[in-house]
């Protein structure tokens, strides 16, 4: 296996490997997830379902770790757990993936990782961007990075994916899936690196209402809000990022703890079908 880095901040092409065989060889699944460490997020090409079936997807990621559903999406037939993010121009153009987002974080559990594979593409557009979020923590001003140790954010799938629905689904998904609070700078636990820890679906800080930060009452609203859309900016710098260009049959792995990302909606009336397996991951500290 050849690593291939495509940018000095994140992101690598892995060449000469079929990600079939890391089902079963213990020393190339221990370089590929040192790879992810380093990198981020790894891509392939022409990883094709007869070199890699649903089943060895699905096993390929279970070695990270039990697999998750979706709140919304549903799993393929033939494969529990791999979720179809499938996209035609007969379906509503949701626009919840152009956000830079991580994903699941309105879960108390987030995914640890995520394998992506791409069925089809549209032969122009719709590629998705990665972020670097330790980078994005590292060049901070120290003073914002005083500021920000100790807070925490709420993050909430009823203010993003359920807010189009109508009440009654919105409150019962709502109950199903409560608003989970995370620390702003989390630390990665296996490599100990702070991340900046916040994206599209942190709402307001839940701990910034002292006396320490707020004189008046509008400072909360304000201030605090103010922080929070500059802290959710920094994944919007190109010099923390990687634009991966589909193909069909690519993959991408991303390590879902240090990295942000951003599905470029430029694409309509084509199709896009990816199929999807996230991992559970613990609560973050």
């Amino acid at each position: 296996m050849r690593i291939d880095p495509l940018t000095c901040a994140i992101g690598a092409e892995l060449l000469d490997v079929n990600l079939a065989d890391a089902v079963t060889d213990d020393g190339l699944f221990e370089e590929i997830y040192a790879a992810l460490l380093k990198h981020r997020v790894l891509f392939l090409r022409d990883q094709t379902l007869d070199k890699l079936s649903r089943q060895q997807h699905m096993a390929f990621a279970q070695r990270l770790g039990e697999l998750e559903d979706h709140p919304l999406i549903p799993s393929h037939p033939e494969a529990p757990g791999l979720v179809q993010i499938y996209k035609s121009p007969d379906t509503p153009r949701e626009r919840y993936e152009n956000a830079w987002h991580c994903d699941g974080t309105f879960r108390g559990k987030p995914p640890m990782a995520c394998v992506l594979r791409c069925i089809e593409c549209p032969p122009t557009g719709g590629d998705t961007m990665w972020a670097n979020m330790v980078l994005a923590y590292e060049k901070l001003p120290a003073a914002i990075k005083s500021q920000i140790d100790g807070l925490i954010a709420n993050h909430s799938f009823n203010a993003s994916f359920a807010a189009a629905f109508p009440a009654e689904k919105r409150l019962a998904l709502k109950a199903r899936y409560p608003d989970a609070e995370h620390p702003v700078v989390r630390t990665h636990p296996d490599t100990g690196e702070k991340v900046l820890f916040v994206n599209a679906f942190a709402t307001h800080f839940v701990n910034y209402h002292t006396s320490e930060h707020v004189r008046y009452g509008q400072d909360y609203n304000q201030v605090g809000a103010d922080l929070l859309k500059y802290l959710i900016s920094q994944a919007y710098n190109p010099e923390y990022q990687v634009r991966w260009r589909w193909t069909p049959y690519s993959v991408a792995i991303w390590d879902n703890r240090s990295t942000n990302h951003y599905a470029v909606m430029d694409y309509p009336p084509s199709f896009r079908k990816m199929e999807r397996a996230a991992i559970v991951g613990a609560k973050p500290y």
